[in-house]
C-alpha cells in the first residue's frame, strides 16, 4: 500500500466562526485519523467568509474517509467539510 495526499476544505458555518479554534481542533482530528499535516491554508470565498483548507497524507488502508469527514462536520462553527483533492504520493 501507498500513501495519499489528501486536501479536505473545511467551511464555517459564519463569518463570526473562530477559524483559528476550527483549524486546531482540525488538525488533532486529522492526526487522531493517522494523517500527517502538510499544510494549512485559508481561502476567501464570499461576502468576509474564509473556508480552511488542509493537506495531508495518510497510509492508503486508511481510504475510507467518511468517519474522518463525519468527525469534521459534526464539529462546532463548522457547516460543511468535503474532500477537494486526493492523489497518490509518488517517491
Amino acid at each position: 500500500m501507498g500513501t495519499v495526499i489528501i486536501t479536505y476544505k473545511i467551511m464555517p458555518d459564519s463569518v463570526e466562526a473562530n477559524l483559528s479554534d476550527v483549524e486546531e481542533k482540525s488538525k488533532k482530528i486529522i492526526e487522531d485519523f493517522g494523517g500527517k499535516i502538510i499544510k494549512t491554508e485559508n481561502e476567501p470565498v464570499a461576502f468576509g467568509l474564509i473556508a480552511l483548507k488542509i493537506t495531508f497524507s495518510l497510509d492508503e488502508k486508511n481510504s475510507n474517509l467518511d468517519p474522518l469527514e463525519s468527525q469534521l462536520t459534526d464539529m462546532d462553527e463548522v457547516s460543511s467539510a468535503e474532500v477537494v483533492e486526493i492523489r497518490r504520493a509518488v517517491g
